[in-house]
């Protein structure tokens, strides 16, 4: 999956850059109300193999089996999509879904995260899981 080239640029055009795990901030001076949080942003492929592979079901029980016992205060699944120039300079387009998580104060979250990436690409055959993590303003 090379979706991650594609994802990086939309992502900076669209201000949702953030630090990447090796690379710190500081944090966000927050509105009366909201409190400074890390935020996680995971953009999942759903093309195996150059072809739709991926179903909602498929999907689903990743989100079940592998995200919420490692986040199990929360998430938002969102559809997406991204567009590389792949092999022979041609033009790829790729479903995906977007997963945004308010990362818990507690705990290693950054191995979690890579726990979750790992899994997602061995398996449905991935090349990378696109990681953004950034400060936020969080109110619940």
């Amino acid at each position: 999956m090379r979706l991650a080239g594609a994802l990086i640029v939309a992502a900076s055009l669209m201000g949702l850059t953030g630090c990447i795990s090796t690379y710190t901030v500081p944090p966000p001076a927050c509105p009366a109300g909201q409190e400074a949080q890390r935020t996680a942003q995971l953009f999942f492929g759903r093309n195996i193999g150059g072809q739709p592979g991926v179903s909602e079901a498929d999907f689903q029980k990743f989100i079940d089996q592998e995200i919420t016992p490692k986040f199990p205060d929360g998430l938002t699944v969102m559809d997406g999509g991204g567009q590389w120039r792949g092999d022979e300079n041609r033009l790829i387009r790729e479903a995906a879904k977007v997963v945004l998580i308010v990362l818990p104060k507690r705990g290693d979250a950054s191995a979690r995260i890579e726990a979750v990436r790992n899994a997602y690409k061995a398996r449905f055959h991935q090349d990378s899981v696109l990681l953004i993590t950034q400060a936020s303003c969080v109110s619940f």
